[in-house]
């Protein structure tokens, strides 16, 4: 797998996706408490006006007084207010528009191995790319090349995010409410001996011993190739076990590499 690109190029692509999908999402979002909308009246410029709405759900518009909008998209709430606004007799055909200025009342916390953990408010866009833009970007070569999505009911799905980078269609998930975008700390490997840069490296997607070396900075003159050994900890039994181990084998997460010398 190839290396994440820099963090300032992966924010760079999350929000240009961002960009790209918050036209098709701009009437999904749900209205709520402490949300800052923008309202006008087409025709009518004294109508205008920016309100935020209150702990109750409701917000204050001229000659309505008190509408219930917590809950409603913003194109719901074009219609209640048109209809209010022709059912009392106020304006003819009115053109009303409902726009969300700031975000407050629903969090999406972003999680792990990401510049900027922490909750931020779900916008229009309501999905992964622009969340994880939101949060700075994942940490390059230090996150792992998957996130989980926890929803707010306890399930969880995977996101490749490799994939996500690469334009992926299938990896932009939409995101509510109470969902948990997690991305955890990538796999490690660890080699040693007859390697010139001996230590803990990255783990790579379907790395192989040939790989693992090359990350080590190549075998040293004394090396050989059919003396390498891993030492693995048994998933069942958490029994670690040293067994030999050929250059296209793949490596597993925390294996320890050790190339010896050659014989002669």
């Amino acid at each position: 797998m190839r290396r994440y690109r820099s963090a300032l190029l992966v924010l760079v692509n999350l929000l240009g996706w961002f960009a790209a999908t918050a036209a098709a999402d701009s009437h999904d979002y749900q209205m709520g408490p402490g949300d800052l909308v923008k309202i006008s009246v087409f025709n009518y410029p004294d109508l205008a006006t920016d309100v935020r709405i209150s702990q109750s759900g409701n917000l204050t518009f001229p000659m309505l007084g008190q509408v219930q909008v917590a809950g409603l998209s913003t194109r719901q709430a074009e219609t209640l207010l048109t209809e209010r606004l022709t059912d009392g007799g106020f304006i003819r055909n009115a053109q009303v528009s409902v726009l969300v200025m700031e975000y407050q009342s629903q969090k999406i916390s972003v999680l792990g191995e990401v510049e900027k953990p922490g909750q931020y408010a779900l916008t229009e866009s309501s999905r992964v790319p622009g969340l994880l833009a939101q949060a700075g970007g994942v940490i390059n070569g230090v996150a792992a090349d998957e996130a989980v999505l926890v929803r707010a009911n306890g399930s969880k799905s995977p996101i490749d995010l490799t994939a996500m980078f690469n334009g992926d269609a299938a990896q932009n998930a939409q995101v509510a409410a109470g969902d948990t975008i997690f991305v955890p700390r990538a796999s490690q490997f660890y080699i040693y001996g007859e390697v010139q840069r001996p230590g803990v490296y990255r783990l790579e997607r379907n790395m192989s011993v040939a790989q693992a070396i090359a990350a080590g900075g190549a075998l040293t003159p004394k090396a050989s190739e059919r003396r390498i050994q891993v030492r693995r900890r048994d998933p069942q039994t958490k029994k670690e076990r040293v067994t030999s181990i050929a250059t296209v084998d793949l490596v597993q997460p925390d294996d320890v590499l050790v190339v010896r010398q050659g014989l002669f």
